[in-house]
């Protein structure tokens, strides 16, 4: 049911930053990589299994490609790949603070967008010049960074509210792995 509520939360959130985004006009080729900011806390907060969440992560990340317009299955697979990280460095990382978050929404932005240029590489996609790419590739890890500590307080919100005990409430707001 968390991983739920996460999926739809992040489906609101991608409606709503989707229209605010493009009425910006200059930064409207940076785009925030809010569904892999969410897939990537649900690998880092996956609790028994990962199936689950790397589940939550793929929908998330085929709702990202219907509302953005790009090729279908994409982000999907991106969000999926993101979330199987985030589960496996999800003991060795602890994302506390604003210049850890801010670091770590920078990182997934970019690699996320690193992803999406070498899917289109491999599958002979239109690419634009190196440089402009390698540009595309730094101004979506600003902006995630810019978006990512709200992305991660709301689903830090939500795995509060799904806490069984009040130490597991803290620890969620706090940004603790279970």
């Amino acid at each position: 049911m968390r991983i739920a509520t996460c999926v739809l939360v992040t489906y609101v959130l991608l409606v709503v930053l989707g229209a605010v985004w493009m009425r910006l006009g200059f930064l409207a080729e940076a785009k925030p990589a809010a569904a892999v900011m969410a897939a990537a806390y649900l690998g880092l907060t996956a609790r028994s299994g990962v199936a689950g969440a790397v589940g939550g992560a793929v929908v998330i990340g085929y709702l990202a490609d219907l509302i953005g317009g790009t090729p279908v299955g994409l982000t999907a697979v991106v969000c999926g790949v993101i979330c199987l990280i985030g589960h496996l460095i999800q003991r060795r990382i602890l994302v506390r603070g604003l210049g850890a978050t801010l670091g770590f929404a920078f990182f997934v932005g970019v690699s996320a967008q690193l992803m999406v240029v070498l899917l289109r590489a491999v599958f002979s996609q239109p690419m634009a010049p190196p440089l402009r790419e390698l540009w595309f590739v730094l101004l979506s890890g600003v902006a995630t960074a810019v978006i990512g500590p709200a992305v991660l307080r709301i689903l830090r919100r939500i795995d509060a509210a799904f806490a069984r005990t009040h130490r597991e409430r803290d620890a969620a707001l706090e940004g603790i792995a279970p």
